[in-house]
Order: structure tokens, then C-alpha cells, then sequence
């Protein structure tokens, strides 16, 4: 297509891990001839995880991948319009609102869905990412139950932090707490539930020089950062929790968001404060952050948008 030319949908959907296809395979059924971007990363977060056993309806698991190409598949059957492409800049100023793909081409859309997702924030370190789904992750109640009865490291001194260091102190035989200040962000009765769980022990001021281990996580090396000592800790996996960020910086000056970033939606839809515009997954959930709860949300965000199209007369 030419540059800057403009193209007209009913139901534009951005993004495209669990929330945006569920959307697609709804929106579809709904007659709505979704048209779906994919964005940078088809799929989303589970493109990068392994094993995913607690999604329901796989008795046996399935690929993270695998789990993606299936979702795909099925809105592609129900005739949605998928297609490799980012958004780069939206205008919601008038309807039909509008979103520029790949900063060449706008499209615009009676409808939009956002279901951009989020992304875990990392340490920035080359063995994170060499060992990423070999035993690192960045999703404890994802991957945790793979490492039961190990010992196992978390990175981080939130509010998640110490969730996940709580939730995997339950199954795994030792949980080593890695926090980089002397003191943790996490509220006060967060922070005493980890002191007095036996089997979580809190590295203070530490920063972790390298994730060890060739082929799967086999050790930790971290640093005190006041006596500069190093420690290798044996560890069968690695979690990261030092945050996720909410894919929504080209929403920002129309949406609106928390402080984080997180798209805010009417309690018990998928409304955002701006009629016509829809959001699903993760980039409005910093709670759950499930593959089954973004699925649901972008079935709630579809008959949203069906609604109101109808309502509008549009479709």
C-alpha cells in the first residue's frame, strides 16, 4: 500500500497474546470482520514461556508457543483479518478513531481493542536471557510448580517480590531472596510474612552478578554491594519480580492510566474512559496477569464493542 494510506474496519484489535485473539475469535462470531495487528511480539508473553499446565482444557499441558499458534488458528478459522504489524501512534480525537501501523499506513476503526499486554522488566544481564525458560522466569505462579521441592532464587523487594517468594516458599524446599537495598518497597505485612516463613532466606543488599548454568539454571552468583563479597547459591531455577511494564506508552496522552501505566477500565468491563475504545489482558491488569484471565477479558472487551456498535447503529 501506498504511505499514509488510510484503510476503514469495524473492529480494530492491537495486540494479539491470549486477550487479542480470544477478542478476534469473539468479534468475529459477533460479525464485527475483526482486523488484528499482531505487534512486536505475536503472541505476547507465552511465546517465551515453556510448559503451560495451568490453562484449563490441556490435561497434559501444552508449549507456550504451541498454546499461541492454537489461539491464532481458531480466529483465523472464524474469519478474522490477522496481520503482522505494530501500532505506532493513535488518534482518538473523532470517530472513527484512528491508528497508525508501522508509522506508514493508518487505519480507522469504528471500535478498538486494546490488548497490547505487558512486559516483564529484567535485570538486563546475558545469562537472564540465555537461560530464559530453561529454569529463568519471570512468572513464579506460572512456572514455580515445575520446581517443587528445589531450592530456588527470586530477584526483587515489592509487593510481588514477596507474593512469589511466599507462594514458592510452599513448594519448593528453599527460596533465596535476592534484594538489592537494605530494606524492601514491600508493604510491612508482606515484608513480615516473608521474615518469618523459615524457609525463605533474604540476601540484603545484594545485586546478582550472573545466573549460572549450561542448558538449564544451575546456580546463582551474587554480590553484596557494601563488602563486595560474592556467593554462589545452587539454584535450580531463577524468578524475576522486579515488575512488569504495561505496554501503553502511544495510549498515554488519550487514555486514561494509572501511575504505572496500566490502562484504567470501568469495574466490570472493558471500557475506557473513552466510548468506543476497549482494553483486555494485561495491559489493564496488574493483579491477575493469567493467560486464562486475559482470555476472558478479551471475550469481555469483544461484546463490549459488539454492543456498542450496535447501539451506534453501526453494525
Amino acid at each position: 500500500m501506498e504511505k499514509n494510506t488510510t484503510e476503514r474496519v469495524h473492529c480494530l484489535i492491537i495486540g494479539s497474546g491470549p486477550a487479542g485473539y480470544t477478542a478476534a475469535i469473539y468479534a468475529s462470531r459477533a460479525g464485527l470482520n475483526p482486523v488484528l495487528y499482531q505487534g512486536i511480539q505475536p503472541g505476547g508473553q507465552l511465546t517465551i514461556t515453556t510448559e503451560v499446565e495451568n490453562y484449563p482444557g490441556y490435561p497434559e499441558g501444552i508449549q507456550g508457543p504451541d498454546m499461541m499458534v492454537n489461539f491464532e488458528n481458531q480466529a483465523r478459522r472464524m474469519g478474522a483479518d490477522i496481520r503482522f504489524g505494530l501500532a505506532t501512534k493513535v488518534d482518538f480525537s473523532a470517530q472513527p478513531y484512528k491508528v497508525e501501523i508501522d508509522e506508514e499506513k493508518w487505519i480507522e476503526a469504528d471500535s478498538i481493542i486494546i490488548s497490547t499486554g505487558a512486559s516483564a522488566k529484567w535485570l538486563g544481564i546475558e545469562s537472564e536471557q540465555r537461560l530464559n525458560g530453561y529454569g529463568v522466569s519471570a512468572c513464579a505462579v506460572c512456572d514455580g510448580f515445575f520446581f517443587r521441592g528445589k531450592e530456588v532464587a527470586i530477584v526483587g523487594a515489592g509487593d510481588t517480590a514477596a507474593e512469589e517468594a511466599l507462594y514458592l516458599s510452599k513448594i519448593c524446599s528453599q527460596v533465596h531472596m535476592i534484594v538489592r537495598r537494605g530494606e524492601m518497597r514491600a508493604s510491612k505485612v508482606m515484608q513480615e510474612r516473608v521474615k518469618n516463613t523459615a524457609n525463605i532466606t533474604v540476601y540484603w543488599h545484594s545485586e546478582t552478578e550472573e545466573v549460572l548454568g549450561d542448558g538449564k539454571v544451575s546456580g546463582v552468583r551474587i554480590k553484596n554491594n557494601q563488602t563486595g563479597q560474592v556467593t554462589e547459591i545452587p539454584v535450580s531455577a531463577f524468578f524475576v519480580a522486579i515488575g512488569h511494564q504495561p505496554n501503553s506508552d502511544i495510549f498515554k496522552n488519550w487514555i486514561d492510566m494509572d501511575e504505572a501505566g496500566y490502562i484504567k477500565t470501568i469495574p466490570g468491563t472493558s471500557k475506557t474512559n473513552i466510548e468506543g475504545v476497549f482494553a483486555a489482558g494485561d495491559v489493564q491488569d496488574k493483579i491477575y496477569r493469567q493467560a486464562v484471565t486475559a482470555a476472558g477479558s478479551g471475550c469481555m472487551a469483544a461484546l463490549d464493542a459488539e454492543r456498542y456498535l450496535s447501539a451506534k447503529g453501526i453494525h
